[in-house]
């Protein structure tokens, strides 16, 4: 293992959560672990994004040659948490021939015809290929409860019908990759207000946000 490789694990390390209830409200969402230095980390970035490259052609090569592996890298984070530019830094250091990015948003007319994971089992890459899932199927077992969308029997049957789509595509292959974006209640104010003087980010302003 290459001295990048081991930094990048010992960040990860670093980063994981063990099983069991964590409170976000006891973690500082400003927090670098293992990367208190902004020239060091952006150095080690580079070195990060040319292993991902290799690895990534790997991964392909083996789809080609008939392997079942796939990743699936799920983000999950309240607005203005970083998801759009975590894409594109990981996304930016992979060939995008080989990589398929998923928005789940308020499900369409058609979604809500379907079983809550019909959208997401259509996403799940491909053979050799990386899907990047920006928000994820927890997302309906979360606002939906919050906001009394569907019934509790309903709602309170998807974490067993979650962890049966995971188990499922891990025997067919899938890795997954869930990273969340953790952010304090302050900062995203902030951000959000921010968009109102930014106009490149006029379209992603929603007063209901600040509400919500």
């Amino acid at each position: 293992m290459d001295e990048a490789v081991e930094r990048a694990a010992a960040v990860a390390h670093a980063l994981l959560f063990t099983p069991g209830m964590t409170k976000l409200s006891g973690l500082d969402a400003r927090a670098t672990p293992e990367m208190s230095d902004k020239d060091a980390a952006a150095a080690h970035l580079l070195e990060v994004y040319e292993r991902l490259s290799q690895l990534q052609e790997r991964l392909w090569a083996e789809g080609v040659g008939g392997g079942r592996r796939r990743i699936v890298l799920v983000l999950q984070g309240m607005d203005t948490s970083g998801k759009d530019g975590t894409i594109r830094s990981v996304a930016g250091a992979l060939n995008p021939q080989g990589v398929a990015v998923t928005s789940f948003k308020a499900p369409t007319a058609e979604e809500l015809r379907h079983d809550f994971l019909w959208r997401f089992d259509r996403a799940v890459a491909r053979a050799g290929h990386v899907g990047i899932f920006n928000r994820s199927q927890y997302e309906d077992v979360l606002i939906v409860r919050v906001h009394g969308l569907v019934p509790e029997s309903e709602w309170s049957s998807r974490y067993q019908r979650i962890n049966d789509f995971e188990r499922r595509h891990s025997d067919d292959g899938v890795v997954w990759v869930k990273v969340m974006l953790h952010i304090s209640p302050e900062a995203q104010k902030e951000r959000l207000l921010a968009r109102l003087d930014d106009p490149t980010k006029y379209w992603k302003y929603n007063p209901s946000d600040l509400a919500e």
